[in-house]
């Protein structure tokens, strides 16, 4: 393992603080007696009183005999101040001019105990009586400066980097922490909600013999027990309702669902989503409820019922716009498809610069020009109603309109942000949406659904009339948090595999950076440039071509060196 001289130090001081005697990672547990975060909102409650704290050394000024360092735990920061002879009061100073001074880092996690006062400058902080070393931090901290402007130098902000290490995003970027937050604060929200109403939450299985209860590629794996394939849900829909039939009123569950698809601001393979199922209700029932729902999280979250969505306001205020979709479309394409032909339907998606195959039926062909050109207007909460039964094989034929369903999508922002249906209990019918699927699928639409057997038979016992509504938790996050990429909410987003850093001489490093300044470039004079002995320029040349970072080109021009892409 390549170790950089920082870690090198680091390593070194872990040893020379075991010498001494002191564990850098005892197992005893460290009492706390306050949190950051009370102690600065209470203060007059703690002045001049001893407390306890722990957390992450984040900075130290050392002024010879006394220094400043800033101390940051779950709730916030502080500022503690440790004092030569506070901390060491006997004849033995090592522990301020050896072990704080000089073996301690930024980073380390310790523990203080000492009084609670106001600097001269008015900064509330703590005088150290006493400090426990509680974790030695190995890896430096990115150390992220802020001048007398306010302006931030050395920030730890590239995304990719921020992803794959959460852990550090989280030590030193405070409005990471606050998203996640409010995250915990919508799902607390939204079960406390259902709660009071009586429902119950319920668990259903990840690990499926059929991906049913909704249109996406699942994962597939294989169970060498049983010897058979199984499926990562793509939706928990079709268990909920068995609970139904099996005679709950509601029931929901806060479930992961995995879709083997694409990857983009608003998609993650793996994501969080709400479904809950309430009998004896209707998709007009479910509007009301879900705007009830919403702005109660609103509040919860932030307080009111407007949240910021990049340059837009967003106002969770009930009630919401509802608007069929074949209005919308008609709205902002000029086409009415009620009565359309697939066939002509596939004429107006090609006018309207729509990518669409042969395997495209009737309901694809309308999400598609919905999503292309219909989305993006729907900023406010807006419920977008009745779609075709094409695009909803699990929705209840409409009451009152004949080749439409019981269906809304709820669009913010210009997405979908909650899928709801007066669920068809019908199992004649729903077996007969189930076979449209299958010619779909036979047609070569990989979306299309799978038929569940057992789940037909459960709706032959007979499942009263029900209403159930998914809720992209992920999603619904962004909106509540002001992000715009769905890795911002997420611990742990899907990421490519991390590219292992490649191992070099001095002389490819010298190479490589005269590259980076101008590639390609005839090879004589990269070499000239270079300033090598012919020796050490060959090993590099031929070391970099090996690693793939380089390429040596013979033209009719000469010899030209490129950078690799």
């Amino acid at each position: 393992m390549h170790l950089s001289e920082q870690e090198i130090v680091r390593r070194e001081s872990l040893q020379k603080l075991r010498d001494l005697g002191i564990e850098p990672y005892p197992a005893a547990e460290y009492k706390v007696s306050a949190k950051i975060e009370d102690i600065l909102n209470n203060f007059d409650k703690y002045e001049g009183k001893q407390v306890q704290i722990a957390g992450r050394m984040m900075s130290r000024r050392i002024m010879g005999k006394a220094s400043f360092s800033e101390l940051k735990d779950a709730t916030g920061r502080m500022q503690i101040y440790v004092n030569r002879d506070e901390l060491c009061p006997g004849e033995d100073k090592t522990m301020y001019n050896t072990v704080f001074k000089k073996l301690l880092d930024m980073g380390d996690i310790i523990g203080v105990k000492g009084e609670v006062f106001k600097t001269q400058v008015g900064e509330p902080s703590i005088n150290v009586k006493e400090l426990t070393l509680l974790s030695k931090s190995l890896r430096p901290l990115p150390v992220v400066k802020k001048d007398a402007d306010g302006n931030i130098h050395d920030a730890f902000s590239d995304p990719e980097l921020r992803y794959r290490q959460r852990y550090v995003d989280l030590i030193v970027n405070d409005k990471v922490k606050e998203t996640f937050i409010k995250r915990s604060k919508i799902i607390n929200t939204m079960r406390n909600f259902f709660t009071e109403k009586g429902w119950l939450e319920v668990e259903t299985p990840i690990l499926q013999p059929i991906p049913g209860g909704a249109a996406a590629r699942p994962f597939i794996t294989h169970h060498n027990a049983l010897d058979i394939p199984l499926y990562l849900r793509i939706a928990n829909e079709l268990y909920l309702k068995r609970l139904i039939v099996g005679g709950f009123e509601g029931v929901y569950e806060f479930a992961k669902d995995f879709r083997n698809e694409g990857m983009d601001k608003t998609h993650n393979p793996e994501f969080t989503v709400m479904e809950l199922y309430v009998a004896y209700k209707d998709y007009n029932w479910m509007m009301d409820m879900t705007e009830e729902l919403l702005e109660k999280i609103a509040i919860a979250t932030n307080g009111d019922t407007k949240v910021q969505m990049g340059e837009n306001t967003i106002d969770f205020k009930a009630p919401y716009a509802r608007v069929p979709i074949l209005d919308a479309i008609k709205e902002h394409t000029g086409y009415d498809l009620s009565k359309m032909s697939e066939a002509k339907m596939r004429e107006v998606a090609k006018k309207l610069d729509i990518e669409v195959d042969e395997t495209m039926g009737k309901g694809k062909l309308i999400d598609e020009i919905f999503g292309e050109k219909c989305e993006h207007h729907y900023i406010q909460p807006t419920f977008i109603t009745d779609y075709p039964k094409e695009m909803s094989p699990l929705t209840k034929a409409h009451r009152s309109k004949p080749g439409l369903t019981e269906r809304f999508e709820l669009m913010v922002n210009g997405k979908e942000l909650a899928n709801a249906y007066s669920e068809l209990n019908d199992p004649i019918d729903q077996r007969e949406r189930f076979e449209d699927q299958l010619k779909l699928s036979e047609k070569g639409d990989d979306e299309a659904m799978f038929i569940d057997q057992d789940f037909l038979r459960a709706l032959e016992y007979g499942m009263p009339p029900t209403s159930g509504i998914g809720i992209g938790i992920d999603r619904l996050t962004m909106f509540m948090t002001n992000n715009d990429s769905i890795q911002e909410v997420l611990f742990f987003p899907q990421m490519k595999p991390e590219k292992k850093a490649v191992e070099m001489t001095d002389e490819e490093k010298l190479v490589l950076n005269l590259l980076k300044e101008q590639s390609p470039v005839l090879l004589p004079e990269l070499k000239t440039k270079a300033g090598l002995s012919n020796k050490k320029w060959d090993k590099a040349i031929k070391g970099l071509t090996k690693k793939k970072l380089a390429v040596v080109n013979n033209t009719d021009d000469g010899l030209f060196v490129t950078l690799s892409s």
